[in-house]
């Protein structure tokens, strides 16, 4: 475990994600959870431009290649891709973002940190066909699809600093 990804403030799961080490009752990088949460949070609430930067500051945490990476990397797309779509009906670009970001989660296991990935690249397959199949989507959190609170705006305003 890398000293710099560690907080023992992130809260541990619902369940038993990859990420998550039970026997040591903490995730394996604790930061990569937050920015996960926050993410997720912030994409599901339409802050798309917000989620985008929560995975991207914890992108730079991780060397190219792995597993961390390529989810952090995705996502961004994700969250771009959507950004696209909604805020300047440029499906073309989605389209070009959401074939990047399926390429990055390609591998990525299933219950990466908390996020439902298999139903990410479901979602993002059908809207390759059908953009207006993202409209209401809401990507998957521990089971959940939470929205963001004001702690999420207030982490994701912190990454400008």
């Amino acid at each position: 475990m890398d000293d710099h990804t560690r907080d023992p403030t992130v809260e541990p799961p619902a369940g038993n994600p990859t990420g998550w080490d039970p026997s040591a009752g903490r995730w394996e990088h604790a930061t990569l959870r937050r920015a996960t949460d926050c993410g997720v949070r912030l994409f599901n609430d339409s802050a798309y431009h917000e989620s985008h930067d929560c995975f991207e500051a914890e992108w730079y945490n991780y060397g190219a290649g792995t597993a961390e990476s390529k989810f952090c990397h995705g996502m961004v797309q994700v969250a771009a891709g959507a950004y696209k779509h909604v805020d300047f009906e440029n499906d073309d670009g989605m389209r070009s973002l959401f074939e990047t970001a399926l390429q990055y989660l390609r591998g990525v296991p299933s219950d990466y940190y908390g996020v439902d990935v298999l139903a990410v690249r479901a979602a993002l397959t059908n809207a390759l066909e059908e953009p207006a199949a993202i409209d209401d989507w809401r990507i998957r959190l521990d089971d959940e699809r939470p929205t963001a609170r004001a702690v999420e705006y207030e982490y994701a305003d912190s990454l400008e600093e």
